[in-house]
């Protein structure tokens, strides 16, 4: 069970970063440093944004409990 948990601890780590580098930056930080276009802050969101906010809230979910299970693991000793 320990081994599960943190192969899944390890793929989920590597989707998140996948996911939040995905996302479009919203403000004029880091992300107009590099060429970053400014455009307006009144445009809605789109599907796809959405979606992608749904799926990295997901595995933001499934990485804090693996987390939780992985640290109850080592307490108990298993």
């Amino acid at each position: 069970m320990t081994l599960f948990l943190q192969i899944l601890l390890v793929i989920t780590s590597l989707a998140l970063m996948a996911l939040i580098l995905l996302h479009r930056g919203k403000g004029g930080g880091l992300s107009s440093l590099f060429g970053g276009t400014m455009q307006s802050s009144l445009s809605g969101s789109s599907v796809v944004e959405k979606n992608l906010d749904r799926l990295t809230l997901f595995v933001a979910a499934i990485w804090a409990i693996s987390i939780v299970g992985v640290g109850l693991l080592l307490k108990v000793g298993a």
